[in-house]
């Protein structure tokens, strides 16, 4: 059997009820496993897993976007992460039997029927992108929610499907077909943004620093902490060890200690090479943060 993943960001993550009425599509649909789903007050998000035969998987990621697009509002939506719309990103990820192109086929058919039945714009991203300059998803996410009219309106960051026209309720939703990532987030015994913000700009990839590596830093204001939250794209080039070791050291640079870390999502057993949860200051992981662990729940 072919399974695929699925982890859909919806941009709620103060109202429970809410949260739980999505968290209800995804329990009561057939044929996929609700693997696992978090939500953040200060990120003002929350993020499922679930998983299953490509087929199941696309039906039931509509049917939970469907109930997202009329609980939210974007108009009154404020948060800590990058957004540009209530049913934010959903990547699709082959797991056990699935290649990445069951995926890709996945992801697009999903975003055409979105776009048809909801009429929101798409992007597609990551494997599934069909313009270069929207492989990255933070390219695509640039210039956010509020940025969208003027987005929308210029050639070249057009969205792949639907009106340039924006529904400011909904705003534009972003459809993805990529590897394994693993969401990991360090708190600092902190509440100094810019030294997390320092951090993470010099963590990341694309200013020289660790491979495979996206973070931002922000500000956990109901917690009066900062975070670097980090996005391990490959966790076979940096793994979780990797990464702490190297935000530990720079926050003691500066004066700084590691309060905790936590794992949004699920993560491969791999990516805990050479480390403990303990080490890692773990906040939220047993065995079924593990990729591996879901799978055998679902194929028995």
């Amino acid at each position: 059997m072919k399974i695929i993943e699925c982890v859909p960001n919806f941009s709620e993550g103060k109202d429970k009820a809410k949260i739980e009425q999505i968290a209800h599509i995804f329990a009561a649909h057939p044929d996929v496993h609700l693997a696992d789903y978090s939500n953040d007050p200060d990120h003002n998000r929350s993020v499922f897993t679930f998983l299953g035969p490509p087929a199941a998987v696309r039906d039931a990621a509509l049917a939970a976007a469907g109930k997202a697009l009329e609980l939210i509002d974007m108009r009154e939506q404020e948060g800590a992460h990058p957004r540009l719309g209530a049913v934010d990103v959903v990547p699709f990820i082959p797991l056990a039997g699935a290649e990445m192109e069951d995926a890709v086929n996945t992801a697009h058919k999903f975003g055409w029927l979105f776009y048809e039945r909801f009429h929101v714009p798409v992007y597609f991203y990551g494997v599934a992108a069909l313009k270069p300059n929207c492989i990255e998803l933070p390219d695509v996410r640039r210039g956010g929610y509020e940025g969208l009219t003027e987005k929308t309106s210029c050639v070249d960051t057009s969205p792949d499907i639907g009106a340039t026209k924006i529904n400011k309720r909904a705003g534009a939703t972003i459809v993805g077909a990529r590897d394994i990532l693993v969401a990991y987030n360090i708190n600092l015994a902190s509440n100094d943004l810019p030294l997390a913000q320092k951090i993470a700009a010099q963590i990341r990839k694309k200013n020289g620093g660790l491979k495979s590596v996206r973070a931002i830093g922000v500000q956990l204001a109901s917690r009066n902490l900062a975070q670097v939250s980090i996005n391990l794209t490959d966790y076979r080039k940096t793994t979780l060890k990797d990464v702490y070791d190297k935000v530990k050291k720079l926050a003691a640079e500066n004066g700084a200690a590691i309060l905790e870390s936590e794992l949004i999502g699920l993560a491969p057993e791999y990516a805990f090479a050479g480390v403990t949860p303990q080490y890692l200051k773990l906040n939220n992981f047993d065995e079924n943060r593990l990729i591996e662990t879901q799978i055998k729940k679902f194929t028995g």
